[in-house]
């Protein structure tokens, strides 16, 4: 079954127009055209594909750098190394963002707290002194090691 590019962007939320760059900027090698419309035509392993793409864009991984993992998919299984690589690499990339997301969630939590305190109390001065990172603080890399 084939898909139109209207289609494919209600399936996978991405706009029409960010379909039409991926392609210009080589991201989508693997999708077909119609010979008589010149119309793309989308497979279900083409949406498959796709969500992968979404998926390291959402990691932050830059388009170039994705670019060459299409490229890679596309020289087939000699290039096998070089994606397991290019996935380990991402998966860091993503437990370093989501350590930084924890450490800042810990931050704000512990904000939130102090400023219930304050709230309480009616000012801020009750509870000077204690805006240091709370006793029960859980470290970094158990928080990490909880998620893996």
């Amino acid at each position: 079954m084939t898909y139109s590019i209207g289609t494919v962007a209600e399936k996978s939320g991405i706009s029409i127009y960010t379909l039409r760059y991926y392609d210009k900027m080589g991201l989508t090698p693997f999708v077909k055209r119609n010979e008589a419309s010149g119309r793309r035509e989308f497979t279900d392993s083409d949406l498959n594909f796709l969500s992968v793409i979404t998926c390291l864009k959402g990691t932050g991984m830059p388009l170039n750098e994705i670019r060459n993992f299409v490229q890679c998919c596309m020289d087939g299984d000699n290039t096998l190394n070089q994606r397991l690589a290019l996935f380990e690499n991402q998966k860091e990339v993503v437990i370093n963002q989501i350590g930084e997301s924890l450490r800042n969630l810990q931050k704000i939590d512990h904000k939130i707290e102090y400023y219930k305190k304050a709230v309480k109390a009616g000012t801020e001065k009750a509870v000077t002194g204690k805006n240091n990172l709370p006793e029960n603080h859980v470290p970094l890399n158990e928080l990490i090691d909880e998620l893996l």
